[in-house]
């Protein structure tokens, strides 16, 4: 029985993630008062439904009952009832963006006083011990609808008990760090691809980008250095029980070296019998 609950900023995308579970085989509950989800997870977990994956949405839409939440996760352990923790994300700038796009009015407009922007801030406070708390993060910022349906995928197409789930992320430290990353690698140090003509327009995907990075001593030394301290770090995380470990490999634009080093961990986890997936999220731009 997989149990997942899904929380979150006003905006950030739970709608759409809901719609990729659905894809995908969950039952899916939106907009749960908190109070009542231990009761479901009883109901379901008791081995007399038919309903084998379960996904809860609860938000700030639900009011001061939204925050007996923590009391209810609490519960949910006490009572050995398993259940993982999904929390959307995005920047505030974005979400002011998407507000204004869609002209929808956001479930703090009326407590606090400053507008929208101050709702959003005051919103991330409030939800802070649930991020801290999440199994997975996923920031939206830069995903299309059809990007996070991949990515919900990746996660959840399988059974969400299974081995810790490693991504491997490039992206372009222009366009801003992921804020889901654990780990962060910096390759802007070394040769870059951009300034070869004959190189510029392609990607870390295409074979001669890569001999042209992996050529530096220097690069195939870090590539080294990173699997042994990934290698070492793997098995920690596991022992502590993360079920989602975020690598992120930044170069300036992220469509040369970051996607070459992206790929270059992907395959050495993947070696390794890891439950490894490769993301490129700014090889487009």
């Amino acid at each position: 029985m997989d149990f997942l609950i899904v929380t979150g900023l006003s905006g950030s995308g739970k709608s759409r993630a809901v719609d990729a579970l659905e894809d995908i085989g969950f039952y899916c509950v939106d907009n749960m008062p908190p109070q009542l989800i231990s009761k479901v997870a009883e109901i379901c977990l008791a081995g007399n439904s038919q309903i084998n994956r379960i996904a809860i949405v609860t938000d700030l839409r639900g009011g001061d009952m939204f925050y007996g939440l923590f009391e209810q996760l609490d519960e949910l352990k006490d009572k050995g009832l398993e259940y993982k923790l999904l929390f959307l994300d995005a920047s505030n700038q974005e979400l002011v963006r998407r507000y204004k796009e869609t002209r929808r009015r956001h479930p703090l407009a009326d407590v606090v006083k400053g507008g929208l922007e101050e709702a959003i801030r005051n919103e991330r406070i409030l939800l802070k011990p649930a991020r801290e708390r999440a199994d997975y993060i996923i920031d939206t910022t830069h995903l299309s609808a059809n990007e996070l349906k991949q990515r919900m995928n990746n996660i959840f197409l399988d059974n969400i008990r299974n081995s810790m789930l490693v991504n491997v992320m490039s992206f372009g430290f222009k366009y801003g760090v992921p804020a889901e990353a654990d780990l962060v690698f910096d390759v802007r140090c070394l040769p870059n691809p951009f300034y070869v003509d004959d190189l510029k327009p392609k990607t870390g995907l295409d074979e001669e980008v890569r001999n042209y990075v992996m050529d530096s001593e220097d690069s195939r030394k870090l590539l080294e250095k990173l699997k042994d301290l990934i290698s070492f770090l793997i098995p920690l995380y596991q022992k502590e029980g993360k079920t989602q470990l975020m690598i992120g490999v930044g170069c300036t634009g992220g469509k040369h070296r970051s996607v070459t080093f992206a790929e270059l961990i992907y395959q050495y986890l993947s070696d390794q019998n890891h439950n490894v997936r490769v993301l490129h999220r700014d090889i487009a731009k």
